[in-house]
């Protein structure tokens, strides 16, 4: 498997969803982000990290709620938001970087 940093370095951007099995919100995210990506293709790589799989990642990027985005540009953070955004926002954002 690969790890965190190179899942960074795999793509310019990668934007990574934190998220838990039991979380509402987390569900209701997954469809948006899957048009995300059909609509945005390769210009970004989207990756959904379980935090209950993943305590020490969500330790070290602070995570206090899911879900949480965290935009990766050149394995940079640019961008971070909690909760559930609509597909035009969270497309705006990823072209905006």
């Amino acid at each position: 498997m690969a790890s965190f940093n190179d899942i960074l370095a795999s793509h310019p951007k990668v934007l990574i969803d934190f998220s838990a099995e039991w979380c509402g919100p987390c569900k209701a995210l997954a469809p948006i982000l899957h048009q995300l990506k059909e609509n945005l293709g390769e210009e970004v790589k989207i990756v959904k990290i379980d935090v209950d799989r993943n305590p020490e990642l969500a330790a070290q990027y602070q995570i206090q709620g899911v879900p949480t985005m965290i935009l990766f540009k050149e394995g940079r953070q640019v961008w971070r938001q909690s909760g559930v955004l609509p597909k035009s926002q969270l497309e705006q954002v990823v072209r905006s970087h």
